[in-house]
């Protein structure tokens, strides 16, 4: 595709090449799809979101700094556009005559599901879709987009050890919850 870096077509982007966003886009497009779909468990919202997450970065291109984060930059405009749809979700529950939101999760492959059968797959996808929506990003970002702490850290606005210990309780909420599941 190209050799230029996420922080060189930035910068490229920002002084008019509009190649530089196609080739963004097309490098980057499937990873926060499939980020959000996971966050979400709706790829109907989750598209929506992304393309919003691709406004986004077009709007901020001129504010860029190109220090090397692009990836953790970006994942928390998407990460902060799913948090907000799905406080969005929880205030649409509670007022008369709402639609319910499709929470069926989705089962695209990926490194962890080829590891289980379907039925396990399903649990597991379940089950992170129930942990709290913080939990859940930094347990994404990290399994599914191979993001360090500190990629992390900067993707959430948080401390590694705050990531970190996100990271903890959500395996020890997926183990308990697995768990319990597995033994009816």
């Amino acid at each position: 595709m190209t050799d230029r870096t996420d922080d060189q077509l930035m910068t490229d982007y920002a002084g008019g090449d509009e190649n530089a966003l196609r080739i963004l886009v097309e490098r980057w497009e499937r990873r926060v799809f499939a980020f959000l779909v996971r966050m979400l468990g709706s790829p109907e919202e989750a598209e929506d979101l992304c393309q919003d997450t691709f406004m986004n970065l077009i709007k901020a291109a001129g504010r860029y700094q190109p220090d090397g984060k692009f990836q953790s930059w970006l994942f928390r405009i998407a990460g902060n556009q799913a948090r907000s749809r799905l406080r969005r979700r929880k205030i649409l529950r509670w007022l008369p005559l709402s639609n319910e939101v499709d929470n069926t999760p989705t089962h695209e492959p990926d490194a962890l599901d080829s590891l289980a059968g379907k039925e396990d797959r399903d649990l597991v996808q379940e089950a992170i879709a129930r942990l709290p929506e913080r939990q859940r990003q930094a347990l994404l970002l990290k399994q599914y987009n191979d993001m360090s702490y500190q990629e992390i850290s900067e993707a959430m606005d948080a401390s590694v050890s705050s990531v970190q210990m996100l990271l903890h309780r959500a395996m020890t909420a997926l183990r308990k919850d697995l768990a319990s599941r597995r033994d009816r």
